[in-house]
């Protein structure tokens, strides 16, 4: 066996302890119904890697981790952020449901040693998208909304969408996402804003 080779194999095995591991402590951090989705999530994402030519091993370690410190308490993120110096903006503070993606990142980096910008930018950039996201980075967020679990209007359309063209997948659901923002009259993220516009100002 070529060298080479030796060494993806032994990344493969890594990647897949480190997976084990996570999932193991998953479970003792979010709720079962949590748990299915992000199985859902990890499958969604592999597919997604497979099918528009991104590194599955990347995929399925960020997908399992986006939604880490999703069931933490508002006083426990904001807890978090404070004593890890994790700098957010005030729309943030303000809706504490979007810190969790910062959170999840930070627990990736620190207590699972995982250095790799391109996973901890799409864990922490799921919740908001944002300018110029990597292909990694669209994936998490799309597989997000279209995950097996996932049952609303809008979601048998953004599937087939996502089959197609990966960003005007991406765009669909960050279309409904501040649509949806809006008409419960929450704050908007202008990460969000900025990514449907760049995406839409790129599209073919």
């Amino acid at each position: 066996m070529k060298k080479k080779d030796f060494t993806e194999t032994n990344d493969v095995l890594m990647d897949t302890y480190l997976l084990n591991n996570i999932k193991e402590n998953l479970k003792e951090v979010i709720s079962n119904k949590r748990y299915i989705h992000t199985m859902g999530v990890v499958d969604a994402a592999v597919y997604l890697a497979e099918k528009y030519g991104e590194n599955c091993h990347k995929a399925a370690i960020a997908a399992v981790l986006h939604d880490y410190a999703k069931d933490f308490s508002e006083k426990a993120l904001k807890e978090y952020i404070k004593e890890n110096q994790i700098k957010v903006d005030d729309i943030l503070t303000k809706a504490y449901q979007l810190l969790h993606g910062k959170v999840a990142a930070s627990i990736a980096e620190k207590d699972y040693n995982i250095s790799d910008k391109d996973i901890l930018n799409a864990i922490e950039n799921h919740t908001t998208g944002r300018k110029n996201m990597s292909k990694l980075e669209k994936i998490i967020y799309l597989s997000d909304f279209i995950e097996v679990g996932r049952s609303y209007p809008a979601v048998d359309e953004l599937r087939l969408i996502a089959e197609e063209d990966l960003d005007k997948a991406v765009l669909k659901a960050l279309d409904n996402t501040i649509v949806y923002v809006l008409s419960i009259n929450k704050l908007l993220h202008p990460n969000t804003i900025e990514a449907r516009n760049e995406i839409l100002m790129n599209i073919e």
